[in-house]
């Protein structure tokens, strides 16, 4: 039951959080501030409420707004000579995990040469040692999915390989991270879904992987209520501060999660759908696959029946007395936030290319298969990706 449990990061949260930007310890005098190619952070006012912070804490600051919504490594260089032409001493990502996890990475590149992917560990990446400490990160999410703001990683894609993978190292957790529920209120119920199921499924995984760890249970479970039973509401109800700071507080969990423990296998079944079809959310993927993926894990693993009777409940089945019972509360949140219907094929997938999608999850995440409880062959892999497949 041991674990080592070391998290950073000046974590500020709450309606009104990012009023106190200014009145924090900023790591520099000169921000790069990271945001999508989207139209959202400026539309709603973020980037302006941000711009002002800073300078009322009499911070310079430079925009970078390239971020696609799965970054690639062309983004991370990119904006790493951005950040260095514009004497940036610190790195702003604002706005979804995409933008939070590519400010990482650029945070990774301004100070040190060569290219992003020859500091990724597995696959094609070249496993390289940087030489220079990353420059400091503050996080400033405007969804409630990945947790990145509260862990040090990074997911990146590789558009020659469609390899999607972490990186990241201790240097990387950022310094500061404000969690405002106010920053959240204009995501679209759709989307809202995508990323509060990203948060749920990154403790569902954690809390079924292989690991013993107390702290890592306690959070999970409170990270799987807190999302589970509002996240239908934010999907209804946008303007809902109380159900938005609920989900955005188990998606924070989600974080710790990661920073305590870590995922099993679902995530790395899902990276190569958004890898070779960019233009899913992740968090649509993982929706996609996690019927049948906690299916097979319910009916083969019987060891995990309490745990699972234990999300089941979080998730507010109180009569939950079953494994597969967690599977039936899973579908029925998915039906109350309008996502039960989502289809591969919708986005192009065919069954003919899931033998390449199990190679490539073997290959770019494959140490989350090494914290499955089960052993899953290629076969159930690819029976888990045609049971899914609509």
């Amino acid at each position: 039951m041991s674990f080592s449990f070391h998290v950073p990061t000046n974590f500020v949260f709450g309606q009104g959080a990012i009023q106190k930007l200014h009145k924090q310890r900023l790591p520099g005098k000169k921000a790069m501030i990271v945001i999508s190619n989207g139209k959202s952070t400026r539309a709603n006012g973020y980037l302006d409420t941000v711009q002002d912070q800073l300078t009322q804490a009499g911070v310079e600051y430079a925009v970078f707004d390239k971020i696609l919504a799965n970054p690639v490594i062309a983004n991370v260089m990119d904006g790493a000579v951005f950040g260095r032409e514009n004497g940036c001493d610190f790195v702003i990502g604002l706005g979804g995990g995409s933008s939070i996890d590519a400010a990482k990475a650029i945070a990774m590149m301004i100070p040190n040469e060569g290219n992003y992917w020859d500091y990724i560990y597995g696959g094609t990446g070249g496993g390289q040692r940087m030489k220079n400490k990353p420059l400091p990160i503050v996080a400033i999410p405007t969804t409630a999915g990945t947790g990145t703001e509260l862990d040090a990683w990074t997911i990146i894609t590789n558009e020659e390989t469609n390899e999607k993978m972490s990186g990241g190292n201790k240097n990387t957790f950022p310094v500061l991270a404000i969690v405002d529920p106010d920053f959240m209120l204009s995501v679209p119920p759709r989307f809202t879904a995508y990323q509060g199921f990203d948060a749920l499924f990154h403790s569902a995984e954690s809390y079924i992987n292989k690991t013993n760890n107390l702290m890592r249970d306690m959070i999970a479970l409170k990270a799987i209520e807190c999302v589970g039973r509002n996240l239908a509401t934010a999907c209804t109800d946008g303007g809902n501060v109380k159900a938005r700071e609920q989900v955005a507080f188990g998606s924070s969990l989600g974080g710790l999660v990661m920073s305590v423990d870590n995922l099993c296998s679902e995530h790395s079944l899902e990276h190569p759908l958004s890898a070779y079809h960019p233009e899913i959310a992740h968090g649509a993927g993982l929706i996609m696959i996690s019927r049948a993926y906690y299916t097979h894990m319910a009916q083969n693993c019987p060891e995990l029946k309490d745990r699972f009777v234990d999300m089941a409940k979080a998730l507010g089945k109180e009569d939950a007395a079953e494994a597969m019972d967690f599977v039936t509360a899973l579908v029925d949140l998915q039906k109350a936030c309008g996502v039960d219907e989502l289809k591969m094929s919708d986005y192009g997938i065919t069954p003919e290319e899931f033998p390449t999608f199990v190679a490539n999850a073997r290959s770019t995440m494959g140490i989350l298969f090494k914290m499955d409880r089960i052993q899953l062959s290629d076969e159930d892999l690819v029976k888990i990706y045609t049971e899914s497949y609509k």
